[in-house]
C-alpha cells in the first residue's frame, strides 16, 4: 500500500497527543476524586459507576480520528477488478495416453467434467472456445458468448477424434492463436485480451515445436496456462491384451507456461483439477489495478463515528 499525500499522516501524531492527554485526564481526575470514608454512603450516592465503559466512547473516537487522517493521505493498494472483455481458448488432449484410469474413471472423462466446471465459472460476456488436439489440433468450437455450444463442444472431445495417436501441444496453441485471431473483423488488427489453458499429460510427440509456437504467443501477448494431468502410475491397454505405461510428463508444459509468461500447474486426481481450473479462473476473469482505497478507512471511520455516539448515549444519555 501507498500514499499519495503521506505527508498528511503526520496529523496522526495529534491523534497520539489526545490519547496522551485523555490518560492523563483520567489520572488526575482520579487523583483529585471525593473520597468517601462510608463505602455504604458511596454505594447510594453512586450505585452503579460506569467503569471501563466511560472509555469506550473516547476509544472508538480517537480510532475513528486515525482512519479518517489515513484516508486523507490518500491511500492506493493493489485491487481485483473483473474484465469486462476477454477471450479464453482451452486446449484439451485427446490421445490415447488420456485413456489411462490413474485418475477416477480416466483421465480424458474427468478433464472434461472439470473443463465444464471452468467454463462456468467464466463471466458471461467472455468469449471462449475449445481446441482438441491429439497428433493434430482441431478447433471444436470457434470463441463464441454462447455457452451451450461449449458445453456440446466438450461432450464431443474423444480420443482419436482429431486423427493419428501423438500429443502436439505446438499445434494445439497455434490452432488457438489462429481462433483468436480469426474472432472477428477486428480481432486480425486489435485482438482482444486473451489467455490459453492447455491440458494434457505428456510431451509433446507431433507437429510443430512448441518452442515456436510459445513465441508466437508471446508476440501475440496471450499467456499460455499448461497443466499437467494425471500421476506416474498411468497405464493403456494395449494390442494383445498388453498394458502400456504412459506417466505424466510436464517438461514440456512447464517450459510453455513459463516462455509466454503463464503459470503451470499439476494435477493428479479430478479434485486437484478442479482446483487448478479455480485458480486459472480467478486470474483470468480479473486483473490487477492500482486504485484509490481511501473510502474503505472512511467508510470504516465513520462507523467507528456511529458506534461512539451509541454508545454514550446508550450509557451516558449524551453525544461525546
Amino acid at each position: 500500500m501507498s500514499w499519495e499525500s503521506p505527508v498528511r499522516l503526520w496529523l496522526l501524531l495529534g491523534v497520539a497527543v489526545l490519547a496522551v492527554a485523555y490518560v492523563f485526564m483520567q489520572r488526575r481526575r482520579s487523583r483529585y476524586a471525593v473520597r468517601f470514608t462510608n463505602l455504604r454512603l458511596l454505594d447510594r450516592v453512586a450505585p452503579k459507576r460506569p467503569g471501563w465503559r466511560r472509555h469506550v466512547p473516547a476509544s472508538l473516537f480517537l480510532a475513528m480520528l486515525g482512519l479518517l487522517i489515513v484516508g486523507f493521505a490518500r491511500p492506493s493498494d493493489e485491487v481485483r477488478v473483473p474484465r469486462e472483455r476477454a477471450t479464453v481458448i482451452v486446449a484439451v488432449d485427446v490421445s490415447l495416453s488420456m485413456m489411462a484410469t490413474d485418475v477416477d474413471p480416466d483421465r480424458l472423462t474427468s478433464a472434461k467434467a472439470a473443463a465444464r466446471e471452468f467454463v462456468e465459472g467464466l463471466p458471461e460476456e467472455f468469449n471462449v472456445g475449445l481446441v482438441g488436439f491429439a497428433g493434430n489440433a482441431s478447433v471444436f468450437v470457434a470463441p463464441v458468448t454462447d455457452r451451450q455450444a461449449m458445453y456440446a463442444g466438450i461432450d464431443r472431445l474423444a480420443e482419436g477424434r482429431t486423427g493419428q495417436q501423438g500429443t502436439a501441444i505446438g499445434e494445439a496453441i497455434y490452432a488457438a492463436l489462429e481462433s483468436i485471431q480469426t474472432l472477428d473483423a477486428q480481432a486480425a488488427e486489435e485482438p482482444p485480451p486473451a489467455r490459453v489453458v492447455v491440458l494434457s499429460d505428456g510431451a509433446n510427440t507431433a507437429g510443430r515445436d512448441p518452442g515456436e509456437a510459445s513465441q508466437a504467443a508471446t508476440a501475440a501477448g496471450v499467456p499460455v496456462d499448461t497443466i499437467a494431468f494425471g500421476t506416474e502410475s498411468g497405464v493403456i491397454e494395449g494390442g494383445a491384451g498388453r498394458t502400456m505405461t504412459v506417466p505424466v510428463d510436464g517438461e514440456t508444459l512447464q517450459a510453455v507456461a513459463e516462455q509466454t509468461g503463464g503459470g503451470y500447474h499439476e494435477a493428479g486426481s479430478s479434485e486437484e483439477l478442479r482446483a487448478v481450473y479455480d485458480d486459472i479462473g480467478s486470474s483470468v476473469g480479473y486483473t490487477t489495478e492500482r486504485q484509490d482505497v481511501s473510502a474503505r478507512f472512511i467508510g470504516l471511520g465513520l462507523i467507528l463515528a456511529l458506534l461512539a455516539a451509541a454508545a454514550s448515549m446508550f450509557w451516558f444519555a449524551r453525544i461525546p
